[in-house]
């Protein structure tokens, strides 16, 4: 289907739906008065409900969270049309709206920025993979805006944007809640929570609220380790932290909120299954064979993952007069992130090309990268706050983020093969004045600076909104590369990258009644470009070096989206819908360099995202909710991208699908609550099912699939030659979650549940070691789980 006909067809369908939407909407409302979703959102930064927004928004309140169980937001992306997450563990999320991806995202690179910004109220937060995973416990609700949100959001928004809105401090009210969980995973071990808020006055123009939690992950991946000893639930872990914020009023048109936040996250491994290992596989003869069951991986050290987060922020709000308001938000953030993998079979794969004595390939090797960022932000804005036909906002952003990327191959005993096999004095001739014993180090110390001024305006003519905006963005980037080992080229280069743009956005909102809205938006979204890290060039192919060696920088990735949808509600029930299509030019593709154990990113000319999405609720009896969300997306290149001899690039061939989307994602919904015991308590029933289409983890997974890997690495008793044949396309999959609770007199709600009642392994990413000759496996979600929840509000 061509672009013209697509946009026709699911535009087409969007109005046949608003049709039918409208005809119950306008027999069930006799008194032609607004009813249903009258959650508050400031989506557009100013207070609106969701149905009034002129596009396409999800908002999931407290009580959507408490009743579905959802503890991350991948639990709640199964249940928001077009959002999709890849789990690689807690606090290494990689989100996607709408299909909007360029392919997994790996902890070596550092310079990818993010395709969807993640803000905690008014605070950027997101960090390509390690967006923080706060903890949901207290929020007022998560909003997730769909399409390209530059205008007010800026780069990092292409595809969308989420935003995790906490309750503000109230005055002249002590209140609080208190959660204990208590869940054990079906072969694996037992977890908890327990979470406490509470807010108090602390004078009559002062508030303060408080939230801290502790969260004990439960763990469920057993590591096979040498001699045939298992280590159970290696992926087991920790998080906790706390917010605090205060709100004073000094006088009636000036709140001012300052707010800490601090969170750590620990654990001992990652939710990855091996289908290969160098050191444990079916092949070889002198070492025990092994085939790996399902939730099994070899380790010779144990891994580990590391995040402390510290966001400080502060709120300004004044009301000057003749309804305008001046905000100014302010915000730093620091993030301290360790991730510590077995890089054995990594080593020891490079170890054996080089023809080191088996000694030297059973080393054990661990690769360490940290990331430290120290980031400074800035908005003050103006906007109108009347009730009038002209609304406007203009306002100015500031941005300076300091990143310091370094990776460590710290392998005892390393140097001394080094030099016995490749000639005295080899080890230090490539140090480059990094540590002895390591193979491979890097240093890349980023400055990133961002200025930008934006501005939207609105005005309504009886039923109909006309809508305008744009942002200018000007951004530099500096990078100094330093490495250093035998397994690097001893580089010392500084690089630089700049851009500016401007992104236009244009909003049509007609009030066909006043339940039923038609929208239609074109706007433009952006995200930075960068520059690559230099290929291991010693560890490459000599085709690999040709292939992937002249992608040295990558440019912005522009997005035009298109769209037009309806929301309609009526008694009991909304229902929201729309159909888009994004055309993307110079998506920024992310690939496995082959055998250089280096990834690169580069510029696809064009791809396209396009689809439809709804989202319906009803009660259609009293104590009966029902709900059910779903997308449907076409996410495919248009472009093929090739070498020099014509071959196809990393699967970038015109029409594959673009990677770690699902075309069709579904999820479906209900509660049922009824009193018991005569005394206003309630008993409450619900069940939901997600169903989660197929997806590949990068283009070229695409190709050549069902793939045959052959390590051509003769260890262990194996030739080399030997294929292990795995299929790349991540099957679909349905989870189940059932609950039983009861809310009780004086806050008390007790609430049991089973997750994914069918116990399915789902398959969430493919993960490649050196090209797949070192190790092959996959992320894997968690497996059933038994829980039991407390609640006690006051």
């Amino acid at each position: 289907m061509d672009r013209c006909n697509f946009i026709r067809s699911t535009l087409t369908g969007a109005a046949l739906a608003a049709l039918m939407a409208a005809m119950p909407a306008m027999a069930q409302v006799a008194d032609d008065q607004p009813q249903g979703n009258d959650i508050i959102v400031t989506a557009s930064k100013r207070n609106s409900t969701v149905q009034d927004i002129p596009f396409s928004i999800n908002a999931q309140t407290a009580a959507d969270i408490q009743k579905s169980g959802a503890v991350t937001l991948e639990d709640l992306s199964r249940n928001v049309a077009g959002l999709t997450i890849q789990n690689l563990g807690p606090g290494q999320s990689q989100v996607a709206i709408r299909g909007v991806s360029a392919g997994q995202i790996v902890r070596d690179q550092p310079g990818v920025k993010e395709q969807v910004g993640i803000y905690l109220d008014e605070s950027v937060i997101s960090l390509s993979l390690f967006t923080p995973d706060l903890d949901l416990f207290d929020l007022n609700r998560v909003e997730t805006l769909r399409g390209p949100q530059g205008t007010l959001f800026g780069s990092g928004s292409v595809g969308g944007t989420i935003r995790y809105i906490t309750n503000q401090p109230k005055f002249g009210v002590t209140e609080g809640s208190v959660e204990a969980n208590l869940n054990l995973v079906d072969g694996g071990s037992v977890g908890g929570d327990i979470k406490g808020a509470i807010n108090v006055p602390l004078a009559e123009n002062v508030a303060a609220r408080a939230v801290g939690y502790y969260t004990r992950y439960a763990g469920f991946i057993d590591a096979l380790l040498p001699g045939g000893a298992v280590d159970h639930n290696v992926n087991g872990g920790n998080r906790y932290g706390g917010r605090l914020a205060i709100t004073w009023e000094p006088v009636s048109n000036i709140s001012i909120t300052p707010r800490i936040v601090y969170q750590k996250i620990e654990t001992g491994g990652f939710n990855r299954q091996d289908s290969f290992n160098l050191f444990a596989n079916p092949f070889t003869t002198t070492r025990p064979a092994i085939t790996f069951a399902p939730r099994q991986q070899y380790l010779l050290l144990r891994e580990a993952f590391r995040d402390e987060t510290v966001i400080a922020d502060g709120t300004i709000k004044i009301g000057l007069g003749s309804n305008i308001d001046l905000t100014s938000v302010s915000s730093y953030t620091y993030r301290d992130i360790l991730v510590s993998r077995d890089a054995s079979a990594l080593t020891g794969s490079v170890s054996v090309d080089l023809g080191y004595p088996n000694a030297a390939v059973l080393l054990p090797s661990n690769l360490r990268d940290t990331t430290r960022v120290n980031s400074v932000t800035q908005e003050v804005r103006l906007g109108s706050t009347g009730s009038g036909p002209w609304q406007w906002l203009v306002g100015g952003y500031y941005a300076n983020i300091d990143r310091f990327y370094r990776q460590r191959l710290p392998t005892p005993g390393y140097d001394a093969f080094t030099d016995a096999t490749l000639g005295a004095g080899t080890a230090a001739a490539t140090a480059n004045g990094f540590p002895a014993n390591s193979p491979y180090n890097a240093d890349l110390p980023y400055n990133l600076r961002q200025y930008a001024v934006f501005g939207e305006t609105s005005y309504t003519l009886d039923r109909l909104t006309l809508t305008a905006g744009g942002r200018y963005y000007n951004f530099k980037e500096r990078r100094r590369f330093t490495s250093g080992g035998l397994f690097s080229n001893g580089d010392d280069r500084t690089d630089r990258t700049q851009s500016d743009g401007f992104t236009p956005r244009f909003l049509l909102s007609y009030k066909a009644s006043p339940n039923i809205t038609l929208n239609a938006q074109a706007s433009r979204g952006f995200r930075l470009g960068g520059v690559n890290d230099p290929l291991n060039a010693g560890l490459c192919s000599a085709a690999d070096r040709a292939i992937f060696g002249g992608f040295q920088s990558y440019r912005d990735e522009k997005l035009w989206n298109y769209e037009g949808g309806f929301k309609a509600q009526g008694q009991g029930f909304t229902f929201n819908a729309a159909g888009f299509y994004n055309q993307i030019s110079d998506l920024q593709v992310t690939l496995d360099a082959g055998s250089c154990s280096s990834r690169i990113v580069f510029n696809v000319p064009k791809a396209h995202a396009a689809g439809f999405e709804f989202e319906a609720t009803a009660t259609p009896l009293p104590g009966l909710d029902l709900g059910i969300s779903g997308s449907v997306l076409d996410s495919k290149f248009d472009s093929t991208v090739t070498d020099g001899t014509g071959a196809v690039i990393g699967g970038i061939r015109q029409g594959n699908r673009l990677p770690s989307v699902p075309q069709f994602q579904i999820a479906a919904n209900a509660s049922y609550s009824f009193p018991v015991f005569n005394n206003g308590s309630k008993a409450i029933l619900t069940a939901s099912i997600q169903h989660v289409g197929n997806r590949y983890t990068q283009p070229s997974d695409q190709e050549n699939n069902p793939r045959s890997f052959v390590s051509g690495l003769p260890f262990g008793g194996a030739s080399g030659n030997d294929a292990t044949i795995l299929n790349l396309n991540l099957p679909s999959y349905q989870l189940v979650n059932l609950s039983v609770g009861v809310e009780l007199a004086h806050g008390l709600g007790i609430t049991a549940y089973v997750n994914n009642v069918t116990d399915t392994n789902a398959l969430l990413s493919f993960d490649r070691e050196r090209g797949g000759r070192a190790r092959l496996g996959f992320a894997v979600g968690q497996p059933r789980t038994y829980g039991v929840t407390l609640r006690q509000s006051f």
